[in-house]
């Protein structure tokens, strides 16, 4: 890799690898119920907002990394996985060195590579799209902060 190409990777890396962190840390507060509960009709649970790892797994693993992930989004925020907070924990694992790794094998080249998925009509290269979902993974994590401080205040 390129100096800048290299700079780029391990910002990149830095930050997926802290998202992860924070996640665990949010949900360590979270019992197996209050991980599922969604607190306002409105919302998401703890628990559905790590449909990132869904996201990742489509834009980056499918998408660049070919690792054949076929997505089924509406399951993602429907699905609740009662007595599986482990479980889903270590998918967002996974998915997260997942993303490591392709940033890793980035070359200078790779970063302007077109990007096309379903979803992501606004991104146009590579970068774009690690950029996109680091971002969203971001969103998410103010969400669960959030999330954290309602559920765990009535204690």
């Amino acid at each position: 890799m390129s100096s800048l190409s290299t700079t780029i990777a391990t910002g990149f890396v830095n930050q997926y690898t802290d998202f992860g962190l924070r996640v665990h840390r949010l949900a360590e507060d979270l019992s197996e119920e209050q991980f599922w509960t969604k607190p306002h009709s409105y919302g998401n649970s703890f628990g559905n907002l790590v449909h990132i790892t869904g996201n990742l797994n489509y834009y980056i693993g499918a998408r660049i990394a070919q690792t054949g992930y076929i997505r089924q989004r509406d399951l993602e925020f429907t699905e609740i996985h009662v007595g599986q907070k482990q479980e889903v924990l270590s998918k967002l694992d996974a998915a997260v060195d997942m993303v490591i790794t392709s940033l890793r094998n980035q070359t200078e080249e790779d970063w302007e590579q077109t990007f096309d998925a379903v979803g992501a009509d606004d991104v146009k290269d590579r970068f774009g799209i690690y950029l996109r979902c680091a971002v969203h993974f971001h969103h998410h994590i103010g969400q669960m902060i959030y999330l954290v401080k309602e559920l765990t205040q009535a204690r």
